[in-house]
């Protein structure tokens, strides 16, 4: 297994790799893609896949492993990225990104083999996945944690704090959810379209050790995240992020939640990043 040594400048490296990676897979399939969102996880999948997690790139189905879960759908974008800087399928999968008959769809389909834990369509369900997970590792004597990742839009789901309830009364220690807070979602800014008012009271309330910290921050995600405390509490990171985040023309910009890249603003997001 992978245990890692935390490297901010190479984290930083990464992170900016795959902000490239996520306008070359929206370019080249040429059709929509859940920009907004995806771009606004990097530092969030950076982190967790090159400093937090333990896996095998040689094996990706090692029962030691730990596990991730994709339930905020919408970021797919960042997750193949992260899984191919992290190593465990090559760059030119990405190519084939949304084309006929490939494995990286527009949501996530359920591959252990290329590191993707499960399936994703109607938003809110993965909570309740690694719920599962997390309660199998402790009945079974694991050691290895779950991790998931959801959006703050999501969090309007009723099964999201079903799940919440469940990892609090069976104590799960071992599950670390992450909201990617970007304060929007596809209608617009989530306050007007359902306003949550506190994250971080809520999920106090169902009894999660709760922290708050800034989602682009890769020193301050990763000494949160893994920190772990063996108290009998599930752990939420609430991660306050940019929609869009590294694209001025997208930052912020519900229209980028889901919209196809042309050439000439294709150019112009390259630019901006610098990556090569």
């Amino acid at each position: 297994m992978n245990h890692k040594v935390f490297d901010e400048t190479r984290i930083k490296i990464m992170a900016s790799t795959m902000r490239r990676n996520i306008l070359d897979m929206a370019y080249e399939c040429g059709s929509s893609t859940h920009l907004g969102g995806g771009l606004s996880i990097v530092e969030i999948m950076a982190t967790l896949y090159g400093a937090v997690m333990n896996f095998d790139v040689a094996d990706p189905t090692n029962a030691g492993r730990d596990r991730f879960i994709l339930s905020k759908g919408h970021g797919v974008l960042g997750f193949y990225a992260a899984l191919t800087q992290a190593g465990i399928f090559p760059l030119r999968l990405l190519e084939t990104f949304q084309h006929n008959e490939t494995d990286l769809t527009s949501l996530t389909v359920m591959n252990a083999n290329l590191g993707i834990e499960s399936s994703n369509g109607s938003l809110g369900q993965g909570l309740s996945m690694a719920v599962g997970i997390a309660l199998y590792s402790k009945l079974r004597g694991k050691t290895f944690n779950t991790y998931v990742l959801l959006g703050n839009g999501e969090c309007n789901e009723g099964e999201v704090w079903e799940a919440a309830m469940s990892a609090s009364q069976f104590k799960l220690d071992n599950l670390t959810a992450i909201v990617d807070d970007n304060s929007m979602q596809s209608d617009g800014e989530s306050s007007q379209v359902m306003d949550m008012l506190s994250m971080p009271e809520k999920f106090r309330a169902f009894g999660w050790d709760t922290v708050s910290v800034d989602g682009h921050d890769i020193s301050s995600l990763y000494h949160t995240i893994a920190q772990r405390d063996i108290n009998g509490r599930p752990k939420v990171v609430i991660a306050k992020t940019v929609k869009g985040k590294g694209i001025s023309f997208m930052e912020n910009n519900k229209d980028w939640h889901h919209n196809r890249l042309t050439k000439s603003l294709y150019e112009k997001a390259i630019l901006e990043i610098g990556v090569s």
